[in-house]
């Protein structure tokens, strides 16, 4: 893996973007922000698994007067996501946002632009530049020269104004185009870089879409913070992007599950507690390993090689302990039982 391209650095709230190794993993709601209690609700459950910076859409004024009742109650920095109404920007800064996503480009008020650049200024927040591949200006054809012309047109007016807290993406549901363009930019643009594939789809065709094209982004070096972006639960972007940072080495702070596709030979109902086990497993920062087997014959094995483990019987299964084991259990309590001792590690 290559080391991660150098950046400048953006402070967001208690995190920094850029200049280092750490990949953010980022994600958004699809509650309505103005639903304040049901946006938080949503936010706290996407804190538990591991996400890291969240962003929140303002289609108007009552979303972006309700920032500031959601700040209050969440735990990470909150980016609220503009497009076109520089007052709902405004307010959105004023609530106490930590980041806007926003292309001052598409403001046709100079002086509403040079405004939002001060209160960012004031306030230390960062404003992301976003191109993507279905809105590019009109007239402009889709390939990586115009999106990385697209976000220097934005990025021009900020630094004309003296404004460099600036983190930029470029996301396209081509995979190949996606990849190319964040390669150029890197080569172009000294700022952080938010990396995703758009519209990838739901879950099943989403995560591998989306699977293949961060990896081969990530193994360039490129990219700061990340969002796998599906048509489905938020929570299931953070597994992915949890799993993705995991089996690429470049964060071994994650647990790992190893778990059988099962056969005929399995003897106890594997495939619900494999899933039960694997989502416990994501709201842990822990670097773990959790085998969960359905028979004898590479059970023991696995179970074995793990820090916590089962292989499966008939209605039971053996539980190991750093290679040992320690008990035999009934089916109906090997959840609590791999639950507990997982509490102890």
């Amino acid at each position: 893996m290559r080391k991660r391209n150098e950046t400048l650095q953006v402070k967001l709230g208690n995190l920094v973007l850029g200049g280092n190794d750490n990949i953010l993993i980022q994600s958004m709601t699809n509650t309505k922000t103005k639903d304040v209690n049901g946006t938080i609700k949503q936010i706290l459950e996407l804190e538990k698994y591991g996400c890291d910076i969240i962003r929140v859409a303002v289609l108007d004024m009552e979303d972006a007067k309700s920032i500031g009742a959601i700040k209050k109650g969440i735990h990470i920095p909150l980016v609220a996501d503009i497009h076109f109404d520089p007052e709902l920007a405004i307010e959105a800064i004023k609530q106490g946002v930590d980041k806007i996503r926003l292309n001052p480009g598409n403001i046709q008020n100079k002086d509403k632009i040079v405004e939002i650049v001060n209160l960012c200024k004031e306030r230390h927040i960062p404003i992301r530049i976003g191109v993507n591949s279905g809105s590019l200006p009109k007239g402009m054809e889709l390939n990586k020269e115009n999106m990385i012309k697209a976000a220097k047109m934005h990025v021009d007016i900020l630094e004309a104004l003296d404004f460099h807290d600036i983190v930029l993406s470029f996301k396209a549901s081509n995979i190949d185009l996606c990849i190319d363009t964040y390669k150029l930019a890197s080569d172009v643009f000294p700022y952080p870089l938010h990396i995703g594939i758009t519209e990838a789809g739901s879950s099943f065709k989403g995560l591998i879409t989306s699977s293949i094209g961060l990896t081969k982004i990530l193994e360039t070096g490129v990219g700061n913070t990340m969002r796998v972006s599906l048509t489905d639960d938020p929570v299931l972007e953070v597994k992915a992007a949890r799993q993705i940072l995991k089996e690429l080495h470049l964060n071994e702070n994650l647990p790992i599950i190893t778990s059988c596709p099962t056969c005929g030979r399995t003897q106890i109902d594997l495939i619900p507690l494999a899933k039960k086990v694997e989502d416990y497993l994501y709201t842990f920062n822990k670097n773990i390993h959790v085998a969960v087997m359905g028979c004898a014959v590479n059970g023991p094995g696995e179970a074995r090689e793990a820090d916590i483990g089962i292989a499966g019987g008939k209605g039971e299964a053996l539980l190991f302990k750093k290679g040992e084991i320690i008990k035999k259990i009934k089916e109906d309590q090997i959840f609590e039982e791999l639950k507990n001792e997982i509490d102890k590690l």
